[in-house]
């Protein structure tokens, strides 16, 4: 396994953590729309106001890696996705102002604006993640000299929402399951059935979409059903699924966020691993891909790279075990609460 490669896993491992972790805080956000009651609206804030901002720390790490070992897949990606990033980063931006902003002031009409800005701002990263992945799995209008030549309208192509919609409901999912464990009584009540609707919705879009990608994207299955880590990747899948409505029937909602994060986890892997070595498959012609080889850095700065990730990473690890580890439990609303 050469640099280039340790890299790609490096960073298909620091999305998967950001998938995870971040996607139930999203998917709380996005039940949130839904939520009408006043103290369910604090409890779900609550439920993820300690550990969201750490959750962030994944994307802005596995953003900072990219750059700096796929330095030209960063400026094509970043320069086509362009207007989505820009949304993208708004949404984050109202969400995270949200938190502090909505109990400034006692009006109603005040609560309900952050609550709007809470619920959309986390509603679009939740699609937009889908989107942003649906293009590049389906390919990139990339030229033979690496540079994006489409337009923004293209982006927004019926696969890439399709995709959108399945990291959606997918996040949701998890959300509502991380509010099962998070909450109690009535609350607790109100969410259940939310997820069953969830986790149903989520295999029927992901099975759509694993058909779709047949015909847009033939050439992701070349040689993949001969690799061994394909059917480890896929059977875990299967079984993650299968388990998330059995634990959850038992209300054994710990270990139902367990296989929904592995779901996550999973189909994360098998994407990363349909699309290697290339990173971003250009759909003009397959051979202007920007792949692990002619995007990467020099081998010296990836090297150095690596000793400073190998740092950094198990503090990041050590310190989000840390943060949960004191935030376990119910939450309990008190006057320091959001």
């Amino acid at each position: 396994m050469d640099l280039n490669t340790v890299w790609f896993l490096l960073i298909i491992i620091l999305i998967m953590g950001y998938a995870v972790l971040d996607g139930f805080d999203l998917g709380v956000g996005v039940l949130y729309l839904f939520t009408k009651d006043e103290t369910a609206k604090r409890v779900y804030l609550n439920s993820i106001g300690p550990v969201w901002d750490g959750n962030e720390v994944w994307l802005l790490t596995a953003g900072g890696a990219l750059f700096a070992a796929f330095p030209v897949v960063y400026a094509t990606v970043f320069s086509g996705f362009y207007i989505p990033f820009m949304l993208l980063l708004a949404a984050l931006i109202f969400r995270a102002i949200s938190f502090e902003f909505r109990g400034k002031v006692s009006s109603p009409g005040w609560k309900k604006l952050w609550d709007y800005f809470f619920g959309i701002g986390s509603l679009l990263p939740a699609i937009l993640f889908g989107v942003a992945v649906g293009n590049i799995v389906s390919g990139l209008p990339i030229d033979i000299s690496g540079m994006y030549i489409g337009r923004f309208p293209q982006l927004l192509n019926a696969y890439a929402i399709l995709v959108g919609l399945v990291s959606l409901a997918l996040f949701s999912m998890h959300g509502s399951i991380y509010l099962m464990i998070k909450t109690e009584g009535s609350i607790n009540e109100k969410v259940q059935p939310y997820v069953n609707k969830l986790w149903m919705t989520t295999v029927l879009l992901y099975a759509l979409t694993s058909f779709f990608t047949l015909f847009e994207a033939p050439f992701q299955f070349n040689g993949l059903l001969k690799s061994p880590l394909f059917w480890i990747l896929f059977i875990l899948l299967l079984v993650s699924i299968v388990l998330i409505p059995v634990f959850v029937k038992a209300q054994k909602y710990f270990r139902a966020l367990i296989f929904s994060s592995l779901t996550i986890i999973s189909m994360i892997g098998l994407t990363a691993l349909s699309l290697f070595p290339r990173i971003v498959p250009s759909n003009i012609d397959l051979d202007f891909s920007l792949t692990v080889y002619n995007s990467a850095s020099s081998k010296t700065s990836l090297t150095a790279m690596l000793y400073i990730a190998l740092i950094g990473m198990p503090i990041v690890i050590a310190y989000t075990i840390f943060v949960y580890r004191i935030f376990k439990g119910k939450v309990v609303i008190t006057k320091e609460s959001y």
